[in-house]
């Protein structure tokens, strides 16, 4: 995915033209995002993905090039454009409004993802959001656990999946607005979150963690349950925050951190990320996120 990012004083009303300050073009897309995060983060990353011919999708191979990150399962469709989001950013509070065309992800098959099937016999962590193809986000998880792997599922942007996927389902992070949709709770408080997190655990999932904005991340395997604070930052761009959030958790996870202590990696990951502007560009570096980790919970 590239986004389209334009900053303005505040969002415009319905009919309502706004001068914006900046517009800011870059490589995003929620897996892009996560794979750039988890990378930053130290992990080693392969990503299946899916662009189009067109100008935007230049955007994603000279990230790619200058990440490091592996292309090998980026396949270029001759039928449809690359993926793209129109982002408003609020440069007062730094929140975001955003709109996806999947365009070129939507056509990533079970084919596509089996594909790669050696890396995930050979992975820790299958990680996977709601941005491509529902067939793709299937084939994924069950080529997983398939191999006995660890299932991430940051359920978003919220669409129906199959209620047989939630079983498989190692961890799921939906935020408040997510949790809501696949339970029908909504999610205002840490109590809320514990009776959304609950419905997720009957259907089947192993773990959920909740991202509840400034008051932190949720956690409850149904026996143990905890809220883990957020650093204290000030947000400049909200935008991709839950991205590096999941990209830090999925390393985190894949060396064998207590849950504890991942999500308190993962939450400094999305802390440092809304300090700066951008989406997969502003994820931090690993020593970075380990010094905030340092100076916020010691």
């Amino acid at each position: 995915m590239v986004d389209l990012t334009a900053y303005t004083p505040h969002f415009p009303v319905e009919g309502e033209t706004v001068l914006g300050s900046n517009l800011r073009i870059g490589p995003g897309g929620k897996g892009n995002n996560q794979a750039t995060a988890a990378a930053r983060a130290g992990g080693n990353v392969k990503m299946i993905a899916r662009m189009g011919k067109d100008v935007l999708g230049n955007v994603i191979t000279e990230h790619y090039k200058n990440e490091g990150l592996s292309t090998e399962y980026i396949t270029v469709s001759d039928s449809t454009d690359t993926g793209c989001a129109l982002i408003e950013v609020d440069e007062q509070s730094g929140q975001n409004r955003i709109i996806v065309m999947k365009n070129a992800n939507n056509e990533i098959t079970k084919a596509h993802v089996h594909g790669a099937e050696s890396e995930f016999a050979d992975c820790d962590i299958f990680l996977t959001q709601l941005e491509t193809s529902i067939e793709s986000v299937s084939a994924g998880i069950h080529l997983a656990k398939k191999y006995g792997k660890t299932v991430i599922l940051n359920p978003a942007p919220f669409q129906d999946i199959p209620d047989d996927l939630f079983s498989h389902i190692d961890y799921i992070t939906p935020n408040e607005t997510e949790a809501e949709f696949f339970t029908g709770i909504p999610v205002k408080t840490q109590a809320d979150a514990q009776k959304a997190a609950d419905a997720l655990i009957k259907k089947g999932v192993k773990n959920v963690v909740i991202t509840l904005g400034k008051l932190g991340a949720f956690y409850t395997n149904g026996t143990t349950s905890l809220l883990v604070a957020p650093p204290t930052v000030k947000a400049v761009d909200t935008t991709g925050a839950g991205d590096a959030f999941n990209g830090g958790l999925a390393v985190a996870l894949a060396e064998g951190a207590d849950i504890e202590s991942a999500l308190k990696f993962a939450n400094a990951t999305a802390a440092i990320s809304v300090t700066n502007k951008g989406a997969a560009t502003a994820a931090p570096k690993r020593k970075e996120t380990e010094m905030l980790v340092t100076e916020f919970y010691k």
